[in-house]
């Protein structure tokens, strides 16, 4: 997770398709055509599984970041699976849609 919010921050575009499931990730990302963030931090709510024994795991979290001077926050529930011992991003969603 942490990785993955550093290459947003670098605008990394390879390596978050990198890190992005098969199944899910987009043909492309172009992080170039998107408005200039300056990313402000990340703190992570929750995680559930993820651990050595484990193929799956959740995290949830908040980014924060400024869009054209507009404070904004990004707060996900995260899905990931490890494949060959390496995690892939699968989805996110906002905890508030699942109410």
């Amino acid at each position: 997770m942490r990785s993955r919010y550093t290459a947003y921050v670098l605008n990394d575009a390879a390596y978050l398709l990198e890190t992005w499931h098969a199944t899910t990730r987009p043909a492309l990302l172009d992080l170039a055509s998107e408005p200039a963030a300056r990313w402000l931090g990340l703190k992570v709510l929750a995680c559930a599984g993820g651990g050595d024994n484990d193929s799956s795991g959740t995290v949830e979290f908040v980014a924060r970041r400024k869009v054209g001077g507009r404070a904004a926050r990004l707060h996900e529930v995260s899905r990931f699976v490890r494949q060959e011992g390496r995690w892939f991003y699968v989805d996110g969603k906002n905890p508030r849609d699942a109410e």
